[in-house]
């Protein structure tokens, strides 16, 4: 078991693929380090025109500590000991400053689904960070994404069967389900 693992996304809402992932990388480490991409789309927005969910409202509607919290509750849920991870702003988009938010002796977990995942693997790579991919899947064997999620929500479908439980009260305890509709119909939803 490696000591230190680091796994990133946005959690554009958290659901139960992301917590495949997420614990999938747990079992191989003892501490991880869950990292929160575009943690501020104004001050990390996209940069690569693979990264096309990194710059709109409607592609990120929770904030930085939104998001914090709906996967702090959920890997609890889960079972993972609060002292067992952390939760870290991750500025893929500025890889000139991601390792002033996290730990470069870690290993760095992660899933290779898109183009923007494999360039994500070459900016992790060229850092000389020891990158290990959990696995690689095509668009139809990765299952229910975030933008999928968000539709579900906006348009009043039954949404709340591919989240954790947390996650899914958390939303709605926070008005972020509203928030998401309302995105949806003044920018125009997929």
């Amino acid at each position: 078991m490696t000591e230190t693992g680091v796994i990133h996304g946005r959690f554009q809402v958290l659901h139960l693929k992301h917590m495949e992932y997420l614990l999938a990388a747990k079992m191989r480490c003892r501490t991880l380090y869950v990292g929160i991409t575009h943690p501020d789309i104004s001050a990390y927005p996209a940069t690569s025109s693979l990264d096309e969910h990194g710059t709109t409202k409607t592609d990120n509607p929770l904030i930085y500590l939104e998001r914090y919290e709906m996967i702090r509750d959920a890997l609890l849920d889960f079972g993972v000991k609060r002292e067992e991870f952390e939760i870290i702003p991750f500025p893929i988009s500025s890889p000139d400053v991601l390792l002033q938010y996290t730990p470069a002796e870690a290993v760095y977990y992660m899933s290779i689904c898109s183009p923007w995942d494999e360039e994500k693997y070459q900016i992790l790579q060229s850092l000389d960070l020891n990158v290990e991919v959990l696995w690689r899947r095509t668009g139809e064997e990765k299952g229910i994404t975030g933008t999928e999620l968000r539709g579900m929500i906006a348009r009043g479908e039954d949404w709340q069967q591919y989240m954790p439980k947390t996650a899914a009260e958390y939303l709605e305890r926070n008005s972020i389900d509203q928030r998401i509709r309302q995105l949806y119909y003044t920018y125009g939803g997929k």
